[in-house]
């Protein structure tokens, strides 16, 4: 659990002990809430005509819906590092140890098929893919990495898959296409997707899956990259150093990224190579910024709202995404049509209020309110859902 203790005034930074962080840091927990807030925040606007950033970009380029997914797993990478490391070092028996890594990712692989497979459970077109599954995948192969290579092996890791992704993506020839074409219909990731998974796809695309088993390469990257974020945080440095060192292997990855967007671009539904890189370089720079601030000169306090949405992140991402489609699986007659809840919510309540854009917008902060009540309610609590 993270600590919550809070400080009246700011701690010079000088005063910070060089010693590794090898405990969950505020920060951590900080940087995982208001991810979780975005989240909730980007998926459940109230209708059409949002604004562009609340959005995911349609193909290639990216928007601040992209940034989200890829935190997630690189924050469960500075976990494993900042958990595993610390166990490891104690002595842990590592038979135990893999044991409770595969329990804890089967059970989130089987919450991620339970929210595509509500409320209908049919089976015949039950997504295999997604959010959680990908986050469970990721966990359990990172963490086996984690446990059996030293930093130069995770290291060789990272470059063999960013490898094989741009090689699989660029020179292995899809029939009808032909190599390296990276458009929706003619690229390698998609045609594997379409003919592995069927129908099990993503129901809104129906023929690939934005979180399919291609792009899951690059994707344990994303979080094996936390991992070296989290080498940095236990390093026996002060903090200020070892901020230092967040923010230039940050500056590093946004150059790696930009440059491989050239031949490979910044794609979150193929996660290509140079998605990978920038958004990692993303989250170490926005993640110095925290410990900086908050683990550095101590603004606990402030961001307290923001550790309180992250010490449950998996519940309300889970009960968020379930309050979702029984509003749209639930309807209601309104006038001469029948309607989800979920629209009758917003057209009588939220589209008076404002334009399309800001109207959804408001939509969008009021669920993310409502998950908020929740998570503080389940704070006050001390009920915590650890996986």
């Amino acid at each position: 659990m993270a600590d919550l203790s809070t400080q009246s005034t700011p701690a010079p930074a000088a005063a910070v002990p060089a010693k590794p962080a090898s405990h969950r840091l505020v920060s951590l927990d900080a940087f995982r809430g208001i991810t979780m807030m975005l989240m909730v925040l980007v998926n459940d606007g109230g209708g059409p005509g949002g604004y562009h950033a609340l959005q995911h970009s349609p193909w290639n380029d990216w928007t601040l819906t992209d940034t989200v997914f890829p935190s997630f797993l690189w924050i469960v990478g500075v976990a494993i590092t900042l958990s595993l490391g610390k166990r490891l070092s104690e002595g842990a028996d590592r038979r135990r140890l893999t044991a409770q890594i595969f329990k804890r990712s089967v059970i989130l692989y089987a919450f991620g098929l339970l929210i595509y497979a509500f409320p209908h459970f049919d089976l015949s077109t039950q997504r295999i893919l997604g959010v959680l599954q990908r986050i469970a995948i990721c966990y359990f192969i990172c963490s086996l990495i984690y446990m059996t290579t030293s930093l130069r092996g995770q290291l060789i890791w990272i470059g063999s898959l960013l490898t094989a992704y741009w090689m699989l993506m660029t020179l292995v020839p899809v029939p009808g296409y032909g190599p390296g074409h990276l458009d929706v219909a003619g690229n390698f990731a998609h045609y594997i997707d379409r003919i592995v998974l069927g129908g099990h796809n993503y129901a809104s695309t129906k023929t690939w899956d934005p979180e399919g088993i291609v792009s899951t390469l690059p994707a344990i990257v994303t979080t094996l990259l936390g991992i070296m974020a989290g080498h940095i945080l236990r390093l026996r440095r002060t903090l200020a150093e070892r901020t230092t060192w967040l923010f230039l292997t940050g500056s590093l990855l946004l150059a790696a990224g930009m440059i491989c967007n050239i031949w490979l671009p910044i794609n979150k539904h193929l996660w290509s190579d140079s998605f990978a890189l920038f958004m990692a370089g993303l989250d170490f720079i926005v993640f110095a910024i925290f410990v900086w601030c908050v683990d550095g000169l101590g603004y606990k306090r402030i961001v307290k709202p923001l550790v309180i949405m992250g010490m449950n992140a998996i519940t309300i991402y889970m009960v968020s995404e379930l309050l979702a489609t029984v509003l749209s699986t639930i309807h209601v007659t309104s006038g001469e049509s029948n309607i989800s809840l979920h629209h009758w919510i917003f057209a009588t309540i939220f589209a008076p209020l404002a334009s399309p854009a800001n109207s959804s917008l408001l939509y969008a902060l009021a669920y993310t309110g409502l998950m908020y009540v929740l998570a503080y309610a389940l704070y006050r609590k001390r009920w915590f859902l650890k996986v």
